[in-house]
């Protein structure tokens, strides 16, 4: 996006030696912009594609009689994080094909078996089994990275192999109305059609990002893309290896943000309570401003809904308030959220 002002600037300067062009930081020093090919030669082997097929389900009053429904195939990407070979990708990768077959670097393609998905935050779980073990990427801390910070985006776009793209971080913590947990990192790092599931790495070849959307009209990258971070993934793919399922904490509450109801510029204001919820069985009422949550403060409703879903049903929270303009602080045992609460 810089270069056409900085050949500018250069030019401007070898013309008249009176004028000092305005270089970034990094240029001022002597610095080079940074290599990726050491990082993409260690990440790569462990990036792999997802190949699809199968039959999309009907229900019986959609089905013609003698026919089944219509054949699907796709494509898409993922990433190796054990040498057992557990893959993760995005669950809208792998919908509900029956055939799934995962493409190594070298060529190599293995079947793979559908572990478990969790369609909320949009990741999904795959097995391979091999005779060899299999290269892996680590995961990385998706809190540690600012806006500003280089990123690299690996996948199968187009379906044309394995390849890499890099970009910046462009924004934190995007709501996209994806889902109720929306918290995705926004990058310029072109992601296209046959990116998603694929890994957002950080310049120590650490998975911060999964792939999963890009903001487009014509269907291919416009410098918007969209990655689940690796904090809010890691744990849900941790629970599916452990189980083969995702539980999240509850609290029972429908909430607004405290700023659009009038009530202060952050928090999250409880406009219902459900019965015999945890919520309801500790006090909380309509009308309360919930300020923090374990002492970190809540910017938005949408905060306060993440972090309990983050939490395991049964850990008891403080939850601090305010209460017809005065402060309190209650203690809430979180429950399970019902599987249909989405």
């Amino acid at each position: 996006m810089t270069d056409m002002p900085l050949r500018r600037g250069l030019i401007a300067g070898l013309a008249a030696a009176a004028v000092t062009p305005a270089l970034p930081a990094f240029a001022q020093r002597g610095a080079l912009l940074p290599d990726f090919a050491d990082l993409a030669e260690r990440v790569l082997p462990a990036v792999v594609n997802i190949n699809v097929s199968g039959t999309a389900r009907r229900t019986p009053q959609d089905r013609p009689r003698g026919s089944g429904g219509p054949q699907i195939r796709g494509a898409g990407s993922g990433f190796i994080i054990e040498a057992s070979g557990f893959v993760v990708t995005n669950s809208h990768v792998v919908g509900t094909a029956s055939r799934v077959v995962v493409g190594l670097q070298d060529g190599t393609e293995l079947v793979a078996r559908l572990v478990a998905m969790d369609e909320l935050s949009d990741l999904a779980l795959l097995k391979v089994e091999s005779r060899r073990p299999l290269p892996v990427v680590p995961w990385g801390a998706s809190s540690a990275m600012r806006v500003g910070n280089w990123v690299v985006a690996a996948g199968n776009p187009f379906a044309l192999g394995g390849s890499i793209t890099v970009g910046i971080i462009s924004a934190r913590g995007r709501d996209i109305g994806a889902g109720p947990f929306d918290d995705f990192l926004q990058t310029d790092a072109p992601i296209n059609p046959g990116n998603s599931g694929g890994p957002l790495f950080n310049m120590a070849g650490e998975v911060i990002g999964i792939n999963t959307a890009i903001y487009s009209p014509s269907g291919a990258s416009a410098g918007i893309g969209f990655a689940v971070p690796s904090d809010a993934a890691r744990p849900v793919v941790e629970q599916l290896v452990r189980g083969g399922r995702v539980e999240r904490g509850w609290l029972g509450v429908a909430v607004q943000d405290a700023s659009e109801a009038g009530r202060g510029s952050r928090g999250a204001i409880v406009m219902g309570v459900e019965r015999n919820s945890p919520a309801a069985r500790a006090g909380l009422r309509q009308g309360d401003v919930v300020t923090l949550l374990n002492g970190e403060p809540l910017e938005t409703s949408r905060a306060l809904v993440r972090g309990v879903a983050l939490l395991p049903p049964g850990q008891t929270v403080r939850l601090t308030l305010t209460r017809e303009g005065r402060p309190q602080e209650i203690a809430v045992q979180i429950g399970r959220r019902p599987p249909n609460n989405g």
